[in-house]
């Protein structure tokens, strides 16, 4: 079908272009001309009568009707959609509670939901490395919400139980949707059971699978249109790990491309003009989401890497750009804003690291200490006393195609406790430990991006957040050589009246509040790296 819709569309074109050609000949030769009429007009409408089609031409609503502007106005939105402009034709959805988002424990992106009827508010991590969206529910054991970061001053949370929902349904282990029947027992009650474990240590989220509604929001030019959305989820019963620590406290979205993820419940259920969504990072922690988001003519994009399995944001690198260095490593990453920080294998960790590494001014150290063990990140540099001011080199990652993919914000800096002076920074990449590369969301910082699910594409352009609108200097940023900027160190306070975190501080004995700020999360499932996360 799209192929179809595309080939009308260039068929349109030539027509234009030929008639065109005709008006600037017109006198010297012949030329062949006709008339163009769209589908719902009277000569189109007579047409289809005339040859039998009367079911058809009585659909048609009557030139001048509402029904027949509104007929105009959905076609020339699935037309748009299926050029790449879904967001600038059509209201993009959201949730009830608006599009924005912010950056939290574990320096993860979260949304505030709403689930249910009357409807629970949760605080969710947005994930684009895993599919299901799960929540607490009915807990043996979650985090207690008591001791997150946002309660104070922030949404009212609590667990969602399917028992206070009148819109709320068990999926059952003989449904379409139960992935694993045979895991179903007498302990579940019918109701079909799910697992998922993560690739950070020791975390996990179990229980069972409901259904109920999600409350958006369509938002357009005239004021926002509240619907809902019927979709699967997790009764998150027994949390592990990070999830305990404080990251994901509340829940997790995923964002993957299973069917069973959000996207694809509203794509399917046509409630999206494009199959998309698109996230924007903010600088400073605060950013957007948007569904049926597809982008906008200019930016730049790169195609995802084709998977028959368990199908990611997949995509695929030729060169690592530092400054005035290139280094031509190819290497694929999955796109994973569950994840804190990039994780990089070699070749391409030490090309990156090391050219950062020659470029920088300040003297190289490590925050490692007997207490608090070994850092996480290796190339870290300490700051002199009244230093507020560093010049880093450009940073940028050359996609398949040739578009540049820039990294706006390569370093994690980090403050002293007392005087929450910056004292130093690192270039905030992890060497890996498994077969795969993770774009970390902090590789992503400062750019607005599109998850084109429909034309299997990853799209990205520099984006000021708080304005909604596109940075003037361009979508994929300078390639190598580019000069040093001036980068400014203003450490911001992390307290509890805070609900951005800026600088984090340097490295203490772990604790339940500073574990993931100097640490690094990531909440891909590890079926990606082979192994099963349905159990």
């Amino acid at each position: 079908m799209a192929r179809s819709n595309r080939y009308r569309q260039d068929l349109f074109v030539i027509a234009v272009a030929v008639a065109a050609a005709c008006l600037a000949v017109v006198g010297e030769a012949s030329c062949v001309g006709f008339d163009l009429h769209h589908r719902t007009s009277p000569v189109v409408r007579r047409w289809a009568e005339a040859r039998g089609h009367h079911a058809l031409a009585a659909e048609w609503p009557a030139k001048g009707s509402p029904e027949y502007y509104s007929e105009l106005s959905r076609h020339d939105r699935a037309l748009l959609a299926r050029r790449g402009l879904a967001g600038a034709a059509d209201e993009l959805l959201t949730f009830a509670a608006g599009n924005a988002t912010f950056q939290d424990l574990g320096f993860l992106y979260y949304a505030e939901v709403a689930l249910g009827t009357p409807n629970a508010t949760f605080l969710v991590a947005l994930d684009t490395g895993s599919d299901l969206f799960w929540v607490p529910c009915d807990c043996k054991q979650c985090a207690p919400l008591s001791n997150n970061a946002t309660a104070d001053g922030g949404p009212q949370l609590r667990e969602y139980s399917p028992r206070l929902s009148s819109t709320s349904t068990p999926v059952t282990c003989d449904s379409p949707l139960c992935d694993r029947p045979n895991a179903c027992s007498a302990a579940t009650n019918g109701s079909c059971p799910y697992g998922v474990r993560y690739v950070s240590a020791n975390t996990s989220s179990s229980g069972v699978l409901v259904q109920d509604v999600l409350h958006l929001t369509r938002e357009g030019p005239g004021p926002a249109a509240p619907l809902q959305a019927l979709v699967v989820f997790g009764c998150g019963q027994v949390q592990t790990g990070a999830f305990l620590d404080g990251a994901g406290f509340d829940g997790l979205l995923g964002l993957g491309m299973d069917r069973v993820s959000v996207p694809s419940v509203l794509a399917s259920s046509g409630l999206v003009a494009s199959n998309s969504f698109s996230m924007c990072f903010g600088d400073d922690g605060v950013g957007r989401i948007n569904f049926g988001d597809a982008g906008s003519r200019g930016q730049a994009e790169t195609p995802f890497i084709p998977r028959s399995t368990h199908p990611t944001y997949n995509v695929s690198f030729t060169t690592i750009n530092v400054g005035s260095e290139s280094a031509p490593v190819e290497f694929a990453a999955i796109m994973d804003s569950g994840t804190s920080f990039t994780y990089l294998n070699d070749p391409e960790y030490t090309a990156l690291a090391t050219n950062f590494n020659s470029q920088i001014r300040e003297r190289r150290t490590n925050f490692s200490s007997a207490s608090a063990g070994r850092f996480p990140f290796e190339y870290c540099y300490r700051l002199s006393p009244e230093q507020t001011e560093v010049e880093l080199p450009v940073v940028s990652l050359t996609a398949a195609g040739g578009a540049q993919f820039p990294v706006t914000d390569p370093i994690i800096v980090f403050s002293d406790r007392a005087s929450s002076r910056a004292v130093g920074y690192c270039l905030a990449i992890l060497k890996n430990n498994f077969a795969i590369n993770i774009v970390g969301q902090n590789f992503m910082t400062g750019l607005k991006v599109v998850f084109d699910r429909e034309r299997s594409v990853l799209g990205w352009q520099k984006f000021d957040c708080y304005k909604n609108a596109r940075v003037a200097d361009g979508p994929g940023g300078s390639p190598s050589p580019a000069p040093a900027p001036t980068t400014t160190l203003t450490p911001r306070q992390n307290d509890a009246g805070n609900r951005y975190p800026g600088a984090a501080p340097v490295p203490r004995p772990p604790s339940a509040g500073s574990r993931h700020a100097a640490g690094a999360l990531s909440l891909l499932p590890p079926l990606l790296l082979g192994a099963a996360a349905l159990v």
